[in-house]
């Protein structure tokens, strides 16, 4: 739920100069629409949580809900997503915390938006995904995630909606100084490591310089991807690098994650 406050006989102070309300405002609004990503990844990861708790809880037909080969896939990319997230998100924290560096700053101005955009749009299919997994109890109102679901839209729609994002994207990338530069030092240190990285990063490069708004939410995706790339190529072990970027970045088809890694993600999911 939400509301409107009106203020009566109320007593304020003026906050900067007037007239740059806007841009004074603005400068709050980009930690808000970082709390926005960070509150749908932690909501999404509630989900998966509970979806794997009932998985390995759940019998059917004589066998673990967890085990059968068309359920297991559904559950480890479902990991495998979150856990590109979750290196996006700690990277974008970084440099919010380090608001003394400008490159740390450019990083945080772009990424920002594009994480917002991105991480809270893809909640409510993440979400519903979920509650499949339940079949008929995830929904109802005791399994928890129909309130997740409900609260999933109110982070895309607040602070700036999806267009909203990305035509803040295409803004930073036009206006400000060192925002490109810093993207690109970001992405060439892990050059060479996966060729679908490697492919997508050359054709992003190719768009960059280019203001066209009809293509402001491929774009934005496409940054926020990358960048994505970036921390798993970085810090992740590679096989889990690998299969991230198979599946996001390979424009070829959806590939399947080996049951050796959907065990792996499974156990790190279940925190075993």
């Amino acid at each position: 739920a939400s509301s409107e406050v009106e203020f009566k006989d109320a007593t304020g102070w003026l906050l900067g100069e007037e007239g740059e309300g806007v841009r004074l405002i603005l400068k709050m609004a980009g930690m808000t629409r970082f709390d926005c990503a960070l509150g749908s990844h932690g909501e999404r990861r509630r989900a998966r949580a509970v979806a794997l708790y009932h998985a390995h809880q759940r019998q059917v037909m004589g066998k673990q809900l967890v085990d059968p080969p068309l359920m297991r896939p559904v559950l480890a990319r479902q990991a495998l997503q979150l856990e590109g997230q979750t290196a996006l998100v700690m990277r974008l924290a970084r440099a919010w915390w380090q608001a003394d560096d400008a490159n740390q700053v450019a990083f945080a101005r772009l990424l920002t938006p594009a994480a917002k955009f991105v991480i809270c749009k893809a909640g409510m299919p993440f979400v519903a995904e979920s509650m499949e997994m339940l079949g008929g109890n995830g929904y109802c109102e005791e399994s928890e995630l129909p309130r997740l679901y409900r609260d999933m839209p109110v982070n895309s729609i607040w602070e700036g909606s999806g267009n909203v994002m990305c035509l803040d994207v295409l803004r930073v990338i036009s206006k400000k100084s060192g925002i490109v530069e810093a993207l690109i030092r970001e992405c060439d240190e892990v050059k060479g490591v996966n060729r679908h990285f490697d492919r997508r990063w050359r054709q992003l490069k190719l768009r960059l310089g280019k203001h066209d708004e009809a293509q402001a939410r491929t774009l934005t995706q496409d940054i926020l991807q990358l960048a994505t790339a970036v921390q798993l190529l970085r810090h992740a072990e590679p096989r889990l690098a690998d299969a991230w970027c198979g599946q996001w970045l390979d424009t070829r088809g959806e590939p399947t994650i080996d049951a050796a890694l959907a065990d792996r993600l499974l156990a790190r999911a279940s925190g075993r």
